[in-house]
């Protein structure tokens, strides 16, 4: 009796098991689940045109264009397209020589970049076509078209020829699964240089890395302007700022100094994603720039993409209790990086000036010379790297104010460095060459 019992079980186990199996074959062998909903129309791969996006979704399109016409500004961003250099006129002294000390202005919401980037007076003759990267959802068709390459060697007018659309719905979907994908071949090898695969990240890892899409720092490779991410290093500013030193890359030179320099651009992804309070908590950049709302029952993500300053209760509240104690702790993070920021900006002022006073000794010291503008490059492109990025400190405090603070240190180095070379103390007078208008 008890060896029969033994058989049954046995049996039991066996069809439990082929049971099991079959039911396991059959789940992997079934098709990819589909949406919740059957879509009105069918979107072809890397469609341009969001308007076509919109008639199956609604909601996301109409708060999309939202992001032509909001113009609120914050304390010390906003999308008014206010300009940097009427706000703050240190920076037509330390980018003199250079576009941006002509025309600088906030950037508006993602529906005005075509237009913005038309009629910025940075655009010339001369302009290539890697300026449109960041700018149209027909890049994605373009560069599965041309290739990132021939796209980037023809001229800004040219390759304007075959952009109508702002960015949109492509530069982050792809069609039908809307799944959040890398559309920009210059991210897709960045991260591949680093051993990434970002087809395996989690949705909610890509809701930050489409946005890398863009808010990078990156430059102009060649004679062919390739659009590159310095990222071989790694992210942190010492990292990209070694890569573009060993690479002996210059964006301009600056005038009467002869100080080969760097522009920074854009690089939210990478001050965020340095080891900051938010990302390390999981946080993405969509949970706080494009947060989920509600029309009826629906829930859906804002993709009018703007400040949480100006979305508090939804940005912030879905984590914090207390956002009005959110909102000024923000406001006091913001207000000590701009005024570390300004006093940053005062040393790299005076030391301009003292370069430029000795390069026009003709005895001046030349090995000391050349340290002082080695020194004034990487100052003023560590600044750069967190004026340019467009959170005033909040993506990172600590790293951001410890940035501010060796960019400090390297320009008075480098006023001291220009001071020494023509053996002139009255070079190391502080603020003595700009005055706050």
């Amino acid at each position: 009796m008890k060896r029969y019992s033994t058989y049954i079980l046995a049996g039991i186990i066996v069809v439990l098991a082929a049971t099991l199996t079959g039911v396991l074959v059959f789940m992997r062998n079934q098709p990819p689940a589909q949406r919740g909903f059957e879509p009105l129309v069918e979107i072809a791969q890397m469609e341009p045109d969001s308007s076509k996006w919109g008639v199956n979704f609604p909601n996301q399109y109409s708060s999309f264009l939202k992001t032509g016409t909001n113009d609120i500004d914050t304390t010390y961003g906003g999308s008014s397209q206010f300009s940097h250099l009427e706000k703050d006129p240190r920076q037509v002294i330390l980018f003199a020589g250079y576009g941006f000390s002509k025309d600088y202005n906030d950037d508006r919401g993602h529906a005005n970049a075509l237009e913005d980037v038309r009629a910025t007076l940075r655009v010339n003759e001369t302009t290539p076509g890697t300026c449109y990267s960041c700018k149209s959802a027909n890049n994605p068709g373009l560069w599965a078209e041309m290739g990132m390459e021939e796209f980037d060697k023809m001229k800004f007018s040219e390759l304007g020829t075959h952009i109508n659309e702002t960015i949109g719905c492509a530069n982050c979907h792809e069609a039908g699964t809307m799944r959040l994908i890398v559309t920009n071949p210059a991210l897709d090898e960045a991260l591949k240089a680093q051993g990434k695969d970002w087809t395996t990240f989690t949705r909610q890892e890509m809701r930050t890395v489409v946005c890398a899409n863009c808010h990078v720092e990156y430059y102009f490779a060649g004679e062919g302007k390739y659009l590159t991410f310095p990222w071989a290093n790694g992210t942190n500013i010492q990292d990209i700022l070694a890569y573009y030193n060993d690479l002996g890359f210059k964006d301009w030179d600056y005038p009467e100094t002869g100080t080969p320099m760097l522009k920074a651009q854009h690089p939210e992804y990478e001050m965020f994603t340095a080891d900051s309070t938010h990302y390390r908590a999981g946080v993405a950049c969509s949970d706080c720039h494009m947060p989920y709302t509600r029309d009826g029952a629906a829930k859906y993500s804002s993709h009018d993409v703007k400040s949480p300053l100006l979305t508090a209760e939804q940005s912030c509240g879905q984590c914090h209790t207390d956002v009005e104690y959110v909102v000024r702790r923000v406001n006091l993070i913001q207000e000590q990086v701009y005024t570390t920021k300004i006093a940053t900006e005062d040393a790299l002022v005076d030391a301009i000036s003292a370069i430029k006073a000795a390069a026009a000794d003709p005895n001046a010291d030349a090995v000391l010379l050349d340290e002082a503008r080695k020194l004034h490059r990487d100052a003023q492109f560590i600044w750069d790297f967190v004026s340019a990025e467009n959170s005033m400190g909040f993506h990172n405090p600590e790293y951001i104010l410890s940035i501010l603070a060796e960019s400090t240190d390297l320009a008075r180095q480098a006023q001291m460095k220009a001071a020494q070379s023509v053996n002139d103390p009255s070079l190391l007078e502080v603020g003595t060459y700009y005055t706050q208008p």
